[in-house]
């Protein structure tokens, strides 16, 4: 009996040793940052997959060329864009739940079907906006599905009369201002003001154009330049709003070169005059991934197809190249990377939005028709407790997650640097500086710096006074001296 005990433990162990991955890898994704050097350092996983949803899940056909989705506290609104219909689903203690299905409404008493929509966003008061883009209009529903309003292509000089009016994503201000992204249309967001008037653009993007192009069109005849591509500004390919009403873009059509040397900006903060205000403190861009491989046949940068603000001012924008979630902090900084292409659990096919649900992340796959939950682990949530803390003033307490993030992870170089700027608002600027220094963070470490050396002034103040004096006076009382010394020696003399 002993015997057989003590071959069913070998058998165990070596099961244990032969697949220790397939236990795992349905489980955990490969959770990366990248140091001060730009290498790239594995991590604890922030997230871990949960359920991937269908549409079957629900009761109903599956899912076909979802294209956008909205989350409004326990309820996440679909854009089921090959089945011409908005899916609204349920979270309950029992899981994800059919709450509706929205594939027409009543205009001027007759039927009206969407088709092929390709974005929702729902209000606080539950008011539905719908990007219903080959009808070319946006829809305003109230809750319960009552036609408000529709807005259509304006007739505005700036508007080709020739062009579609395909509308693709949109967000609503506080003040019911609409901002829609529409196909082919490049200056920028369309503004509507809350009765569907249009009032004009925001936010486009720079014009990019080099050297070369600049000299080549001075050179060029009229007929050479009216052939030349013109330089015009890219699109953007998606939109989000934040709780303070800040505008968030993607743009992914962005050329390498610029993307690498950081002309190019994929991920813009736009404030109320369509000025980018995004912070880019961190070591490197928020470009998602820094250095290109082209393993797998895949090549060239992340192309960051959406983006959602989370708390803290953080916010997760997913890369349709790679399936990758990039992460980042209100400086910019890469919090976590993870994600990637494939079938299994916890990787995608051809990711078109992302959403925040609570701690969790919900992606939608274009291709694979599904949604995939992603649920938080205690690593993420210690670093999201030290960003929160320290925003809320209470540095010690943000210190001290810090300090527990680094007992999960001792190569997090953000943690050295969460725990560098508690003590600098502590008025610890020595200990600051030695946080700062390890993580080769220059430029809090010139300003815990700037502070500490003020501190020692303050502090020495009195011996630096003294210091001063006897430089001015010691010189004088030695002249003094030997003055009186020179006047003896004459009289002695005499």
């Amino acid at each position: 009996m002993k015997r057989k005990n003590i071959w069913t433990l070998f058998f165990i162990l070596v099961i244990t040793f032969i697949f220790p991955a397939s236990a795992s890898a349905a489980k955990n994704f490969y959770t990366y940052t990248y140091d001060y050097w730009g290498d790239e350092r594995e991590s604890p996983d922030a997230y871990v997959p949960g359920i991937v949803l269908m549409g079957q899940d629900l009761g109903t056909i599956n899912l076909r060329e979802p294209q956008g989705m909205f989350v409004k506290e326990n309820k996440v609104y679909i854009a089921d864009s090959g089945n011409n219909r908005i899916i609204i689903a349920e979270k309950t203690n029992q899981g994800f739940q059919l709450y509706g299905i929205i594939e027409s409404f009543v205009l001027e008493g007759e039927k009206s079907t969407l088709s092929y929509p390709q974005d929702v966003f729902v209000k606080e008061n539950g008011d539905i906006y719908i990007c219903d883009t080959n009808n070319q209009r946006v829809l305003h529903l109230d809750k319960n599905l009552n036609f408000i309003k529709q807005i259509a292509k304006p007739k505005d000089e700036t508007i080709e009369g020739t062009s579609e009016f395909l509308v693709q994503k949109l967000v609503v201000d506080d003040a019911n201002r609409v901002y829609v992204l529409v196909k082919n249309v490049n200056k920028g967001l369309m503004e509507f003001d809350s009765e569907g008037t249009f009032t004009g653009y925001i936010g486009a993007n720079k014009v990019i154009a080099n050297i070369t192009d600049y000299i080549w069109k001075s050179i060029s005849t009229k007929a050479q330049r009216a052939q030349m591509e013109l330089f015009v500004p890219t699109e953007y390919n998606n939109v989000a709003l934040d709780k303070e009403g800040f505008i968030y873009t993607t743009t992914s059509t962005l050329d390498n070169k610029d993307i690498y040397t950081g002309t190019a900006t994929p991920i813009r903060k736009l404030n109320s005059m369509g000025t980018d205000i995004l912070i880019r403190n961190g070591f490197h861009p928020p470009i998602g991934d820094i250095y290109w491989g082209k393993a797998g046949g895949i090549n060239g940068p992340s192309r960051l197809i959406d983006i959602v603000p989370l708390e803290n001012d953080s916010y997760s924008a997913i890369d349709r190249v790679r399936g990758r979630i990039f992460t980042y902090d209100s400086q910019g900084n890469l919090l976590y990377a993870f994600g990637g292409l494939g079938n299994k659990t916890g990787y995608f096919q051809y990711p078109s939005a992302i959403e925040a649900m609570g701690d969790s992340l919900l992606v939608l796959d274009y291709r694979s028709g599904t949604i995939q939950e992603l649920l938080i682990t205690e690593y993420g949530k210690l670093i999201n407790q030290g960003l929160a803390l320290y925003q809320k003033g209470r540095y010690e307490e943000s210190a001290e997650k810090w300090e527990e993030v680094l007992k999960l992870n001792g190569n997090y170089d953000l943690a050295y640097v969460g725990i560098g700027r508690s003590l600098l608002r502590q008025g610890e600027y020595k200990k600051a500086m030695e946080y700062f220094k390890l993580k080769m963070d220059f430029k809090n470490y010139s300003k815990a710096y700037k502070f500490y050396r003020k501190q020692w002034i303050e502090e020495n103040i009195a011996w630096i006074i003294l210091g001063l004096v006897l430089l001015y006076i010691l010189p004088k009382i030695k002249r003094l001296i030997v003055k009186i010394i020179m006047l003896r020696k004459t009289e002695v003399e005499r």
